[in-house]
């Protein structure tokens, strides 16, 4: 499954962003679809991940309350929706696909290649 993510960019603390994770494969509905992040100088963290039915959600406590993670079967996307956006979100964000619900790394068979977010006035 190959996967692009779209929807980063600069925006001010309390703002909002839309990731969307774009899969090529009709397949995509079969994976757990996670979404992780990479700031700078820091380890690859995960976020938040949907079951392939979508019924299953999870999110690290950090973002709780603030993300939403979602899929549309109809157009093989999943999408983070972040509000109440801190500079502390600051990272690459990269979705992934795999068979796990889980946030482990190497459960994930196919990355996208990362949308940057930055949080700042």
């Amino acid at each position: 499954v190959q996967l692009v993510e779209s929807g980063g960019g600069l925006v001010q603390p309390g703002g909002s962003l839309r990731l969307s994770c774009a899969a090529s494969e009709f397949t995509f509905n079969s994976y757990v679809i996670g979404w992780f992040r990479q700031a700078p100088g820091k380890e690859r963290e995960g976020v938040s991940y949907i079951s392939s039915s979508g019924v299953y959600r999870y999110y690290r406590d950090s973002v709780k309350g603030r993300f939403t993670i979602s899929r549309d079967a109809s157009n093989n996307t999943a999408y983070l929706q972040m509000n109440s956006l801190k500079p502390e979100d600051t990272a690459v964000y990269y979705c992934a696909a795999g068979p796990m619900l889980t946030l482990r790394e190497n459960e994930y068979n196919s990355w996208g290649q990362g949308t940057q977010v930055t949080v700042s006035s």
